[in-house]
């Protein structure tokens, strides 16, 4: 039967998410989930949703939902693409951006669904490895069709230098993904490079700082032509009704997007000096986790005895990242019932 599935399907190395165990009493640090619940408003559309209007099929441009996109953004609607989670941004872009012969680029480290996407179009790819520090790294002369750069990244956390994005997107002969899945713990943000410039794209998730991991919504921003090629080839109906509705009365109380994103850096600003009191290597972090290195034991060890205790992080074996943990930020108890758990694994 092998013969029936593309040889690029046949030895492809699916990407991993995160455990979702189902395990009562569970602190879950693994997956960057917002561990406070979405905007009040939600609740309201799922009390007063017609039911009756899911026999109907969704509007497939989601043009209410993206105008009020575009004003939060101070862009018009030919500016804004509306998708099926960010992951469904990105995967168009593989397809619409990149030829047969073409190459996808990305950092190493950095989303672990990047290689995953051009090995499903089988296409080349060309990596770039950070430096030791994790810091920015580009070699000289470098091209490809397509970059992802995620900004802040992940693993890492790390934010690079807004000069240093800005630089490398004007002199990129590609199109560039800034893929900003957590930029709403950082300290900027890039919508005016896919705004000013003609090969930029910025995608965005309603998960992390929306508390919507559960929904699947995403968007990007950039040129009109950009965006006009996602349409071609997205799926006809790729956000339902109920998404479109729910991620209206997200985006309009933004307020309470900042209060989550506000109490989530307090906490992790708190979780970060008390590892690095422990003896941690504490990245900075721009993002709702901590990529963090452990004193004295491997960070495997540690890892196995949080789980051990029902304390999952995230772990990526490997030379890059190996010697590191993810913790994702949660509530101040749950940080606190971590730390309490770390102090033991140490002692």
């Amino acid at each position: 039967m092998s013969d029936l599935i593309r040889k690029a399907v046949q030895v492809l190395e699916g990407y991993t998410p995160g455990e979702q165990p189902q395990v009562p009493g569970l602190v879950k640090l693994n997956t960057n989930e917002n561990p406070y619940p979405p905007s009040p408003r939600i609740v309201d559309v799922l009390k007063n949703f017609p039911a009756d209007c899911l026999r109907l099929y969704p509007d497939p441009m989601a043009v209410k939902l993206r105008e009020a996109l575009a004003r939060k953004h101070g862009c018009k609607l030919e500016n804004v693409f509306a998708g099926n989670g960010s992951d469904e941004v990105l995967a168009l872009c593989t397809r619409a951006f990149v030829e047969p012969r073409g190459a996808i680029g990305f950092f190493e480290p950095s989303y672990s669904l990047y290689p995953v996407l051009a090995a499903i179009q089988d296409v080349a790819t060309k990596s770039v490895r950070l430096n030791a520090d994790f810091s920015w790294r580009m070699e000289p002369d470098y091209a490809a069709s397509l970059f992802f750069l995620a900004n802040p990244n992940a693993p890492t956390g790390i934010q690079y230098p807004r000069a240093t994005v800005r630089d490398f997107c004007q002199n990129f002969p590609g199109v560039v993904l800034v893929d900003e899945a957590y930029v709403d713990f950082a300290g900027y943000d890039c919508s005016d490079l896919a705004l000013d410039l003609p090969n930029v794209l910025v995608a965005r998730t309603l998960s992390k700082s929306s508390s919507l991991a559960g929904l699947r919504l995403g968007y990007a921003l950039g040129a009109a032509p950009l965006i006009g090629a996602l349409y071609k080839i997205k799926d006809s109906y790729n956000l339902d009704r109920l998404t479109q509705a729910i991620g209206l009365a997200a985006i309009e109380d933004g307020e309470h997007l900042r209060r989550n994103a506000e109490l989530i850096k307090a906490t992790r600003a708190r979780t970060a000096a008390a590892l690095a009191q422990l003896g941690f290597v504490v990245l900075p972090s721009a993002t709702n986790f901590l990529f963090v290195k452990p004193p004295r034991l491997p960070a495997a060890e540690v890892f196995a005895g949080l789980r051990a205790r029902k304390i999952l992080v995230r772990y990526f074996p490997g030379p890059l990242t190996g010697d590191y943990l993810r913790v994702t930020i949660g509530t101040e108890a749950e940080m606190d019932q971590f730390l309490v758990a770390v102090r033991e694994i140490l002692a």
